[in-house]
């Protein structure tokens, strides 16, 4: 191979080096931005979910299986409460096959179940698919002045 493409191979590997760096950079600013904003709800694990819900003064934690139509159909409710609350309330979700401890320690039995927490302590517990204004109605309830 001659000095030209290998010097054109190695100019072409540095660019799609530099593309991909940058890329990665908009991507972490975005997932960082979204964060903060509180833009969806945050996925808990068994591990995370004693601290989420204590660091938080009010938490809604939606119990939810990835095989439930009636979990499905009340996702885009569980979205739109995230945004809605984003800084004022902490919207989790909690996979049950993948944490069955946390569901069991909870007698969440049914699902979709979501239960609201305030500092740290079940306050309210909502089972099956509700409408968005019953589940918010439950947060109004526990949020105080």
């Amino acid at each position: 191979m001659s000095d030209y493409h290998e010097r054109f191979i190695s100019d072409a590997d540095e660019e799609l080096k530099r593309i991909r760096q940058k890329k990665l950079m908009e991507l972490r600013g975005l997932r960082e931005r979204n964060s903060e904003m509180g833009s969806g709800p945050v996925h808990v694990t068994s591990a995370t979910f004693d601290d989420a819900v204590s660091k938080n003064a009010l938490a809604l934690i939606d119990f939810w299986a990835s095989w439930c139509g009636p979990c499905k159909a009340l996702e885009p409710v569980i979205e739109e409460l995230a945004k809605d609350y984003a800084g004022k309330v902490f919207v989790g979700k909690l996979n049950v096959d993948e944490n069955p401890e946390t569901a069991e320690r909870f007698q969440v039995y049914s699902i979709p179940t979501v239960l609201v927490m305030k500092n740290g302590c079940e306050v309210d517990r909502i089972v099956g698919l509700v409408p968005k204004k019953h589940i918010e109605a439950a947060i109004k309830k526990h949020q105080g002045p």
